[in-house]
């Protein structure tokens, strides 16, 4: 059989709306059309960018009809064919699943690995490494995910628990359980065992394989998916039907109950830029004061520190004031702590209660 990564297809399912990024991030405009490492691009387009070297032209990109114009300007390189366009959410799995499915009708062996569209990836090679020797556990027909070697005892993230090695590769370990998101406490723990990695959503497998393992569980999900995959016009009428579930919870963990879920370990300097404290760390450190994303000069800070986006083209200038966070835009400043990041969250509830869905 040729060799698997010509059988490789990249899947990037881009949705969801980023609310503890708020106001950067809005409903029709998430994280991943935006510019937050400072590369230049914005984190779909160094997404897709990381991913060439590995599949050339094999890519697909999942979206809703809201995203799906702006993806197509951002990526004139990717063919409008490969840009799947979802009716409505619906989660990860109908996301993933649908190009699984339109992968198994082309080719029953093709092999497909799903990545977030708005994560970050500071070693490129080291991610490649592990991405090929995750091709070749799932051509062997495993389901693999990517475990990030934690740097820290977070909270914000699943963790995936690995045991004994898989012969044959060279760091591959088959997967205990998948846990979700630990207090202090419980991450420290997680830690301390070596045994725990963060989950960061990326799997690796066979688009039959993947289809099949949902049919064990999921039946007609599985058979929705093929029959959108063998009559796309059904798309528009079956798409509703489809349940709204995560990959992980669809397919992933109840795989690793029964033994059939391998990791790969990844040290390539990962984040998912989940809050603004996140994006922080991201940014170069300036020594002393404010990091900025933006114009540096429309920034005026005195003995302060935190972050300072300033979006709207105005003038922005704290004092005195330590790890603060300012987001300003042309229609919503938001103000607030690092430590309070994780909450703008509920900010964006509250405006959604008091019927300001025109700001988020």
């Amino acid at each position: 059989m040729s060799d698997p990564l010509s059988r490789f297809h990249a899947v990037i399912p881009a949705g969801g709306a980023g609310t503890r990024l708020w106001p950067l991030s809005r409903a029709g405009s998430p994280k991943f059309l935006h510019d937050l490492s400072g590369s230049g691009h914005t984190l779909i387009q160094d997404t897709v960018a990381r991913l060439r070297p590995l599949v050339g032209e094999r890519i697909f990109i999942v979206t809703g009809v809201r995203h799906a114009e702006a993806i197509r300007a951002q990526l004139p390189d990717v063919p409008a064919a490969a840009v799947l366009v979802e009716p409505t959410p619906r989660d990860s799995m109908a996301a993933i699943g649908l190009a699984a499915a339109v992968l198994e009708a082309r080719d029953p062996d093709a092999i497909l690995g799903s990545f977030a569209a708005d994560h970050v990836v500071i070693d490129q090679s080291a991610f490649q490494e592990c991405i090929r020797e995750g091709v070749g556990l799932a051509a062997d027909d495993h389901l693999v995910t990517i475990g990030i070697t934690p740097t820290y005892a977070a909270t914000g993230f699943g963790y995936v628990q690995s045991g004994r090695p898989v012969t044959g590769f060279p760091t591959a370990l088959h997967v205990r359980q998948f846990v979700e998101k630990p207090d202090a406490r419980q991450a420290a723990a997680y830690i301390a065992t070596g045994e725990f990695r963060w989950n960061a959503g990326m799997f690796v497998v066979r688009a039959a394989r993947l289809l099949d393992l949902l049919g064990r569980w999921h039946p007609q999900f599985a058979a929705d998916l093929r029959a959108i995959a063998a009559a796309p016009e059904r798309l528009e009428e079956m798409w509703p039907a489809l349940p709204k579930i995560a990959i992980d919870h669809a397919v992933a963990e109840p795989a690793a109950d029964e033994h059939a879920v391998v990791v790969v370990p990844g040290a390539f300097g990962w984040d998912d830029i989940g809050d603004f404290s996140s994006l922080a760390a991201l940014l170069p450190d300036p020594g002393r004061g404010t990091r900025v994303l933006g114009e540096r000069d429309l920034v005026h800070a005195l003995d302060a520190t935190g972050l300072v986006v300033p979006g709207s083209q105005r003038t922005v200038t704290v004092l005195g004031l330590e790890d603060v966070i300012v987001v300003d835009t042309p229609d919503a400043l938001l103000v607030t702590t690092r430590e309070r990041a994780q909450d703008v969250k509920a900010l964006v509830e509250h405006l959604r209660d008091h019927g300001r869905t025109d700001l988020i």
